[in-house]
């Protein structure tokens, strides 16, 4: 059903909980906070890492940001084009994220198909050249057991105007931004692609407003919208912020799903090729939505953050708590010594 031009969401608060907490792109995340565990050393250089998009290195007065990702096997045996031009989009995003610029990019590619590997290389080259980010090395297992690429990157970003995960403040608005002049990719129903239709200098425009949201201070925490979607998103964001939020489903952008034939279910856990959700003081709320809309991104304020520790959806008169980050996180990160 569709209102005043905006699809109305159909499906009960308790429905879409329940939906996105079984969603693979949310349940996979959940051995993330052991590893952390194993992991984690703590350096004055080193001031973000676990938890973040990525790891921001002080080097003098210079900040390096490090991150990096492995595409989904489902997706790589699906459509290799697209997993290489996503191997490339993601880790963009991560530096975008962070209100970085991306500058270089390393691979490992294992393959058991040459044909597999030509149309990951040209999915990677296309989103690259794209991005304007180069893949200048990596290493390659060309007689592997199986289809896999990783993928790091290196961004830079003046600490002073770098956005993290962990800073979200109690009160601050949630604004949720996603580039809706796309499609479902055909190849992964959980895929929404704006990046492929969209001109290199248009998508350069989308990544460096996260840039300017740094430079410009108008955010206190960010992430790109990636697997878990925007909820799940949100709800990663919240957990290394130790704090909640509420959420009005009837606000987050849309694209029409009735034309779609989706469920508002459905896109709440869909990947959005260009999206980024971000909390902010409610003075800046309009500067933020501002530089969004004029890259072309659909961008509304869609809730609050609260001292809760709590992912609340608002639908009508009803709600219903998605996640308890307090009784159990997405990643399940553990807390600095």
């Amino acid at each position: 059903m569709i209102k005043d031009g905006v699809n109305v969401v159909e499906c009960s608060t308790d429905e879409i909980a329940r939906a996105i907490r079984a969603y693979d792109g949310v349940t996979r995340k959940r051995a993330i906070g052991e590893i952390i565990d194993s992991l984690r050393l703590v350096t004055p250089n080193v001031p973000v890492s676990f938890g973040d998009d990525a790891a921001l290195i002080e080097n003098g007065g210079t900040g390096l940001l490090l991150a990096a990702d492995g595409i989904w096997s489902r997706l790589l045996d699906a459509d290799p084009y697209w997993a290489g031009f996503c191997a490339v989009l993601v880790n963009v995003h991560d530096i975008a994220a962070m209100g970085g610029t991306p500058l270089a990019i390393v691979d490992i590619l294992s393959v058991k198909d040459s044909k597999v590997c030509h149309e990951v290389l040209r999915g990677m080259y296309e989103a690259s050249a794209k991005f304007c980010v180069p893949v200048v090395g990596g290493h390659l297992h060309p007689d592997a057991e199986m289809n896999v690429i990783d993928v790091a990157i290196l961004g830079a970003v003046d600490p002073a105007d770098a956005i993290f995960s962990h800073t979200a403040g109690e009160g601050d608005r949630v604004i949720a931004a996603i580039d809706l002049k796309g499609r479902i990719h055909p190849s992964c129903a959980l895929n929404w692609d704006s990046a492929t239709l969209r001109s290199a200098e248009e998508v350069r425009a989308q990544i460096q407003v996260m840039q300017t949201l740094g430079k410009q201070h108008l955010v206190t925490a960010g992430k790109d919208i990636s697997n878990p979607g925007v909820i799940g998103t949100l709800g990663m964001l919240l957990e290394t912020s130790r704090k909640g939020a509420e959420v009005c489903l009837d606000d987050i952008p849309r694209p029409d799903l009735d034309a779609l034939g989706i469920t508002f279910d459905h896109w709440v856990r869909m990947y959005p090729g260009m999206g980024f959700v971000v909390t902010a003081p409610a003075e800046s709320v309009d500067a933020v939505l501002e530089l969004f809309t004029d890259v072309g991104m659909a961008a509304a304020d869609i809730g609050v953050v609260t001292g809760t520790q709590k992912v609340v959806i608002h639908h009508g008169d009803t709600e219903t708590t998605v996640f308890d980050l307090k009784e159990q996180g997405i990643m399940g990160i553990p807390a600095d010594d």
